[in-house]
């Protein structure tokens, strides 16, 4: 047995962890189409219908996500990150050789595809990221998701800033960072990111909280330290270049989880000098305890739910809580109210962010690169307090995670209508709002799937669920913000349009509110028939603290 998988598989689950969150910090690439859309517009003269299908073939790309899921129980983790690596290489390069006019604008259905092969990419970052870290920390499901789809959402201002900072917000350069940059934090994850061995112990879950809260105090300052950024902006290159390098530092400081973990391994075997006897007996009962539960307990943490009358009655019908195959999952009620109430939830806030450039113009803002980074940081604030707060509320009273996804569309249909009214100041509220119950929606479903139907079959379910952000786009973007936009835009010369004033989109943020009320009703519903399983878990953690500490402190 090697040193490492001795004595600090801990250290190397960290790094992993960690190289996870830099993905994820890359990988909010489809989120800013609004920086560089204008410039698409202009050179190749498309209408507003037009452009916004072209942000919807990039949202189809996840629709291929499929893949992805279906290779994450086929395919190592390295593998997959390989893939996402070399296809966002190729879609956003083709469009950065477009922007920047080194070739020739290419026909709409070339763009199209290279658009779609775009977002394709970050599926694959995804499911390699959220499946295999998912199933390193069962435990903490909640800060998991949170932190890392926090950092998707941290990942638009992150670009902006940087672009803005550098290159004044040149969308030919902002297209070059897109490309790149994302190809070499892959290559990197690559060496680090894997599946490890399962904590048991109450003391490991003690630990894996407490370096949770250390990577939620880092992201929280990174999110503020780009907020005050997208106010202040940039004084001159001087500046701008200490605050790029700061940002640098902020994001390589997580690496001090697992270098503590590593220095905690070393000193171990340095100065317990009868440790190399102990350690291998401990790792096997650890091992041998986690196998033990993996047989004879549900993945999820749930207590088999008339495990012997369910084999009996009809072998092939899991219940909710045990691990369903993707067929299993759609022949429940659950699964569509949890998939339809998603749409709801990510496609009207995708109409917003891919419509953004225009109903920052349509109100009166020349520059809505604030408002791509205010829905980006809210975003973030959305999905890493949803993620923590979720869990924390799960473990102290049972609380069902998808009545967080209830408040969320209540609230998100407030943004809409404050933004229909024209309210003086409703594009900053509306992005806030938004980008804020965006957040909450995309951090809590990722848990919320995992718990209803398992983890065998994660990485499938969790690409059917994003189906919704190709589909979401398509109606609510591509159909409805379009052809609504265009029957009010005026026509330019070249065979563009334009519409500025407060009815551009009026109809638009209506339409969207009522699709959030009806998204609000379906996880209240959710909320109610899955309360009997998250009260299992509740009671199922609560019970088993006591023995397990009784235990420990018995050796």
């Amino acid at each position: 047995m090697g040193y490492h998988e001795t004595y600090s598989p801990n250290g190397w689950k960290w790094l992993g962890f960690v190289s996870a969150v830099w993905v994820q910090a890359i990988s909010g690439n489809n989120y800013t189409f609004s920086n560089y859309s204008d410039a698409i517009k202009s050179l190749m003269n498309l209408t507003q219908l037009e452009l916004n299908n072209l942000s919807v073939a990039k949202d189809i790309g996840k629709a291929f996500g499929l893949l992805a899921g279906l290779a994450s129980d086929r395919l190592p983790t390295p593998v997959i990150l390989l893939i996402g690596a070399i296809e966002g290489l190729i879609g956003y390069g083709l469009q950065w050789l477009v922007v920047s006019q080194k070739i020739q604008p290419l026909p709409y259905w070339q763009m199209c595809i290279f658009l779609c092969m775009g977002g394709n990419s970050t599926t694959w970052m995804n499911t390699a990221v959220l499946v295999t870290c998912i199933r390193n920390f069962r435990r903490n499901r909640g800060p998991v998701s949170g932190i890392l789809k926090g950092y998707v959402g941290l990942s638009t201002a992150i670009f902006t800033d940087i672009c803005s900072a550098l290159f004044s917000d040149n969308p030919a350069k902002f297209l070059i960072m897109l490309t790149v940059i994302p190809f070499a934090v892959c290559l990197t994850a690559v060496f680090f990111l894997r599946e490890t061995s399962q904590s048991v112990s109450v003391a490991a879950e003690k630990e894996e909280a407490r370096h949770f809260a250390i990577f939620n105090v880092v992201a929280v300052v990174v999110a503020f330290y780009l907020l005050a950024y997208g106010f202040i902006g940039s004084t001159n290159q001087v500046f701008s270049l200490v605050f790029v390098i700061i940002l640098l530092v902020l994001l390589a400081s997580p690496l001090a989880v697992p270098v503590y973990s590593f220095y905690k391994s070393w000193r171990l075997v340095r100065f317990e000098p009868d440790v190399e006897r102990r350690e291998p007996l401990l790792v096997q009962e650890a091992n041998e305890t986690a196998e033990a539960a993996e047989r004879n307990e549900v993945i999820n943490d749930e207590p088999p739910v008339a495990v012997e009358e369910a084999v009996v009655v009809e072998k092939s019908r899991p219940v909710i809580g045990e691990d369903h195959t993707i067929f299993e999952a759609m022949r429940t009620w659950d699964f569509w109210l949890l998939f339809v109430s998603f749409l709801c939830g990510v496609g009207t806030g995708l109409a917003v962010m891919n419509n953004m450039a225009q109903i920052g113009l349509a109100f009166g803002h020349a520059d809505v690169s604030i408002f791509v980074s205010l829905i980006s940081i809210w975003g973030f604030f959305g999905r890493i307090a949803s993620g923590s707060v979720s869990e924390y509320f799960l473990k102290k009273a049972g609380t069902p995670r998808p009545l967080w996804n209830a408040a969320s569309q209540i609230l998100m249909a407030v943004g809409f209508l404050l933004m229909a009214l024209a309210m003086p100041g409703c594009v900053y509220i509306g992005s806030i709002i938004v980008g804020a119950c965006y957040g909450v929606r995309l951090a809590v479903s990722v848990p919320v799937a995992s718990e209803l139907f398992g983890l065998k079959y994660y990485g499938l379910l969790y690409n059917v669920l994003i189906l919704n952000l190709p589909i979401g786009s398509f109606l609510f973007s591509g159909l409805l913000a379009g052809y609504l936009y265009d029957a009010e835009a005026t026509p330019t010369p070249g065979g563009g349009n334009t519409c500025v004033g407060s009815h551009c989109y009026r109809l638009v943020f209506i339409i969207m509110a009522l699709a959030s009320i009806l998204g609000f009703g379906l996880d209240v519903l959710l909320t109610t028939r899955s309360k009997n399983i998250y009260t299992k878990i509740f009671t199922r953690r609560k019970s088993k603290k006591p023995s397990t500490t009784m235990e420990s402190n018995g050796q």
